[in-house]
């Protein structure tokens, strides 16, 4: 029986004389960034065809940086000194077209990777993509997984309870504005700051909004006399531990705000900076929707029972007419996909010391690096892509050899 040649090929493979960075957002940049100012080469893996592909392609236009821009910059390249104390999307976008120009970033596009697995007999990680119909494979000494923890959209088990509902459902990566939904019915379900400034886009625009809030959840004003929340939050916590810093905060909410719980926002028992740093939860800052929920604009339910045709019945008896359902319930990381032994005990990197690796720090073994996942934001995914640079760049120059590997060691 013949076979084709092709059965005999095997995807083009490519030797990174530096380290392979996956994902071209912003933790990406900031690596990449890092490592063209130590002078070590570089390869960025990006699955989309552009930078930033979750803030141009997944995000609502009426969407600002929540927190003032000097916690949202760069390192290396501030923001231009016109941009406002809050920058919108497009102008964010922008800063970072800018910085992939400014640092001469060339990802390599429509490279999504499928595989990452570390060669303990060569030392080298082999990270296989697939580029259209096509495959290809990079090697390296060392991977820096910069995907993010927003790669994958998170869709709530709710089969069985929309087969009969017949109206339109959609994830909040797909929401551009409430225009669209004008003189409709729309129940919000998530009550983050993405369901909460959806709810606001919504009212605006003339639709009627019902938002689930099935968890309790901390409400905080963005500003308090004009300052930032945030950064007196950062104030505070270089003179006092996290629980005071949760006791004033939540007086300072309280002052501002008023009793949030009367109006269906029940309160967590943890303080916000404790539910942050324990479980990733982050405070939603107002903008105005509370003032909307307050006014009863935008309505306030518990948790969802069952869909009924046209309808939707919530766990307290309330039936309520529903023309469209967006669901607000966020993103998750895709990194257990891809990179092999994720989950394994006996694989190269135990399961605590991955979770210690992408939850508490940014190094792992084997040449194995993280950015962006401990839930700290654009700053700190760009501390941390200070200290991956600053880290591969002392390794890189003190290698008796940066140059191609023998070729048999890793075919």
């Amino acid at each position: 029986m013949e076979q084709s040649d092709d059965q005999f090929l095997s995807p083009p493979c490519t030797w990174v004389n530096g380290p392979i960075i996956v994902g071209a957002g912003p933790s990406g940049l900031a690596v990449a960034a890092g490592l063209r100012q130590q002078g070590v080469p570089f390869v960025v893996l990006e699955r989309s065809d552009c930078i930033a592909s979750l803030w141009r392609r997944c995000t609502y236009d009426r969407l600002k940086l929540h927190l003032p821009k000097r916690f949202c910059q760069l390192p290396y390249l501030p923001f231009p000194g016109d941009f406002p104390e809050y920058p919108s999307k497009s102008q964010f976008i922008d800063y970072l077209d800018s910085y992939a120009a400014r640092f001469a970033i060339r990802p390599r596009f429509r490279h999504s990777v499928r595989s990452a697995r570390y060669d303990a007999t060569t030392g080298l990680w082999r990270v296989a993509s697939a580029v259209g119909a096509a495959e290809a494979e990079h090697i390296a000494r060392w991977l820096v997984v910069a995907s993010g923890e927003n790669a994958e959209k998170v869709v709530p088990e709710l089969e069985g309870l929309l087969d009969r509902f017949g109206g339109e459902v959609t994830h909040v990566c797909d929401f551009k504005s409430g225009e669209r939904y004008r003189g409709k019915r729309v129940l919000v379900v998530g009550c983050g700051n993405s369901g909460m400034e959806i709810s606001l886009d919504l009212c605006d625009h003339g639709a009627s909004p019902t938002m689930v809030v099935r968890d309790s959840v901390h409400v905080l004003p963005r500003e308090v006399l004009g300052k930032s929340t945030f950064d007196l939050a950062v104030l505070l916590l270089k003179w006092l531990p996290a629980r005071m810093v949760d006791k004033l905060l939540l007086a300072v909410a309280w002052a501002a705000l008023g009793n949030v719980a009367k109006f269906g926002l029940k309160r967590p028992s943890a303080g916000p900076l404790e539910l942050k740093n324990t479980q990733g939860k982050t405070p939603v800052l107002d903008i105005g929707a509370l003032a909307k929920i307050k006014s009863g604009d935008i309505k306030v339910v518990p948790g969802i029972k069952r869909f009924l045709p046209g309808k939707v019945e919530i766990v307290d008896g309330q039936i309520l007419d529903v023309d469209s359902v967006i669901l607000a319930t966020g993103y998750q990381s895709n990194v257990p996909q891809w990179l092999q032994g994720y989950d394994d005990d006996e694989g190269l990197l135990l399961n605590h010391e991955r979770r210690r690796g992408f939850g508490n720090g940014w190094k792992g073994k084997c040449g194995l690096y993280a950015v962006g996942f401990r839930g700290r934001g654009i700053s700190g995914a760009g501390s941390d892509a200070v200290r991956v640079a600053s880290d591969i760049g002392k390794a890189w120059r003190s290698s008796t050899d940066n140059k191609l590997p023998n070729k048999r060691s890793f075919m």
